[in-house]
């Protein structure tokens, strides 16, 4: 039986922002990207999300960011490769921190935003964050764009790169996400998700995204699951 991994971006409250639709969206995951501060996720917000991932059989991610709380780590920031490395591996040792407390660990690791998307071209920095994700634990994953820089940093560092999909978001010919920015960047029509999630997991893309940022992001993510588990497809997480 084929399978596919289901992950979402979650814990990105801070503060009394209490972010998305947690709650709804953790019993139908098989992995979450936890926000680790740069981006969204104050402390406590960081354990609320581990207790609940682990009370939900999820694998726990660091979704890493610049530093850009302001911009919701959505702006690109021209960062030396060593900084980028520190910002980076201080987010992953303050949430692996969270998870320890609840008797996990930090898996694999997930950039957010604006350098999820320019670690797709952008060598130098694919680099920084590979190399932090090996400095701090050889044996993390990192969840990726395939065919990018960010698969090819990861790769030479002798991490395991895991291939992933967006239900929710348009691509370019080129197989990049369409920006924000423009209109129609988003699927927000629950089956158009679900036909997209279909074509992404035949396609050998290990695990699908579902933003919990897109409106209506819990109906969109459990009309995806319905249709892959309804085409024969087996709901794992990509790391046992």
């Amino acid at each position: 039986m084929p399978h596919v991994d289901l992950n979402s971006d979650v814990g990105e409250g801070f503060g009394a922002f209490p972010g998305g639709p947690d709650e709804a969206l953790v019993p139908l995951l098989t992995s979450v990207n936890v926000a680790c501060g740069s981006h969204a996720g104050d402390p406590s917000t960081m354990r609320r999300t581990c207790e609940l991932a682990v009370a939900h059989d999820c694998v726990i991610g660091a979704q890493v960011s610049y530093p850009d709380l302001l911009g919701f780590g959505r702006r690109f920031i021209d960062m030396r490769p060593s900084e980028l490395t520190d910002v980076v591996l201080f987010q992953i040792g303050a949430l692996d921190a969270f998870a320890g407390v609840q008797g996990t660990r930090v898996r694999y690791v997930k950039p957010h935003g604006a350098l999820y998307n320019a670690i797709v071209h952008h060598e130098r920095q694919a680099d920084a964050v590979a190399r932090a994700v090996r400095e701090y634990d050889p044996g993390l994953a990192m969840l990726g764009l395939p065919s990018s820089q960010a698969q090819i940093a990861a790769e030479r560092a002798g991490l395991q790169f895991v291939r992933e999909g967006f239900a929710d978001r348009r691509y370019t010919a080129e197989g990049t996400l369409v920006p924000r920015t423009e209109a129609g960047a988003l699927i927000i029509d629950p089956a158009d998700a679900a036909a997209q999630a279909l074509e992404l997991a035949a396609d050998d893309v290990e695990s699908i995204c579902v933003h919990s940022d897109t409106p209506g992001a819990d109906a969109i993510l459990a009309a995806v699951r319905v249709a892959l588990l309804d085409a024969g497809f087996a709901i794992e997480p990509f790391l046992p």
